[in-house]
């Protein structure tokens, strides 16, 4: 079987190991419990180069291939909470990607650099209550004044959004241009008119936090403007696949995990007079999903490898059969860890539906899978453009 990773990207997921299962897994209560996880688990990260290893080691990073990534976000969710693999994966595959590629040396030096070490808390600002998959329906306008831009409107269901030192924030500057009008900026959260709305409560991810933004005549000045004006839906497509590729290389590996957590349990329940694990129907049903998971994480390894060798070999703009591949396999990861989920769930019976049960946990964690970086229906919808049908 085809064998991704070298010698050195498996000392790496030892690292990344480590870290999840003996300093974040401990503390799986008490986080879950305060639905936030503390700010020092960012600088740790970045102590440990978790947070910027597939970064140019002149952006802070240690200059290795994508490779990397995927190891770090199969291993995080060793920590069995979704709301911190999801908080860090933010932070180095979501808000800050668009800045090393695009952003100039100032800014990679005021806002890149600190994000990788864990110095600074990243956010990143699409989402709105009127447009979430549908990010060209956006709202928020950035009006430029004199050398600046004034930024109004709102943005919503925003990771690391109550404790971010800045957003990298999409925003209409040319309203009248639909997509095509749409800018990217560095927004630092302590500027005059940005607030917090509030923290919202979710179903799941539990550990960490999302928030509602407000933004009234934040004034941003204008060398944080991040790349061309009017551009920004390109880069945001451009920066979408990472946040789709490690959301689905992350959810196969939990599902495995899952798969065999509820083996375990399997074998130690008895119904009947035997071990229910014994009973053939079970047998079954866990055989089915552990071969989805294979092929899921199969197609998952076909996506990267698409990836790193355009972005990182041959340093090539993200092809459309990349971007296609990769909105198929979060898709599919999606409805793989569902189905994982939720057989799982049934198998421990009463005890499935119990708070203390891992499998409860990681039941309501999966959920936001279909929904987060693009709901599953969009997904398919841009697809079909895609392929011309």
């Amino acid at each position: 079987m085809w064998q991704p990773f070298t010698e050195e990207h498996q000392q790496f997921r030892k690292t990344v190991r480590a870290f999840a299962e003996k300093e974040l897994a401990p503390h799986v209560e008490e986080w879950e419990a305060s639905e936030c996880f503390p700010n020092w688990v960012f600088k740790r990260a970045g102590e440990l180069g978790i947070l910027g290893a597939h970064f140019p080691e002149e952006h802070g990073g240690a200059g290795l291939d994508y490779w990397f990534s995927a190891a770090k976000a199969e291993e995080l969710v060793r920590c069995t909470m979704a709301g911190v693999s999801m908080g860090l994966l933010v932070q180095s595959d979501m808000a800050t990607p668009v800045i090393s590629d695009i952003g100039t040396k100032e800014q990679i030096e005021e806002f890149l650099k600190p994000a990788l070490a864990g110095d600074k808390i990243a956010a990143l600002g699409v989402s709105e209550p009127a447009a979430g998959s549908d990010v060209a329906g956006i709202r928020t306008i950035a009006r430029k004044e004199g050398d600046d831009y004034v930024l109004n409107g709102q943005k919503t269901f925003i990771t690391n959004g109550t404790r971010a030192d800045f957003v990298t924030l999409l925003a209409k500057t040319s309203p009248d241009r639909g997509a095509h009008g749409c800018s990217f900026f560095l927004v630092p959260t302590a500027l005059r008119g940005f607030s917090v709305a509030k923290k919202l409560k979710k179903i799941g991810n539990k550990s960490s936090d999302t928030a509602e933004l407000f933004l009234e005549d934040v004034r941003v000045p204008g060398r944080y403007l991040l790349g061309e004006p009017d551009q920004g839906f390109a880069y945001l497509m451009q920066n979408f696949q990472t946040e789709r590729l490690v959301a689905a290389v992350s959810a196969i590996a939990s599902s495995f995990m899952t798969l065999d957590g509820t083996v375990e349990y399997g074998r130690e329940r008895v119904a009947f007079g035997k071990p229910i694990i014994k009973r053939e129907s079970w047998q079954h049903k866990l055989v089915d999903l552990y071969t989805r998971c294979e092929a899921a994480r199969a197609f998952a390894y076909k996506c990267v490898d698409h990836y790193n060798d355009e972005r990182y070999v041959r340093k090539v703009p993200i092809s459309f059969d990349t971007v296609k591949l990769i909105s198929m396999a979060k898709i599919l990861a999606g409805d793989v860890a569902n189905d994982v989920v939720d057989t799982c769930l049934q198998f421990h019976g009463g005890w499935g539906y119990i708070e203390d049960f891992p499998i409860a946990r990681a039941w309501r964690d999966q959920r936001l899978l279909r929904i987060g970086g693009g709901t599953t229906e969009t997904m398919k919808y841009y697809l079909a453009k895609l392929m011309n049908f």
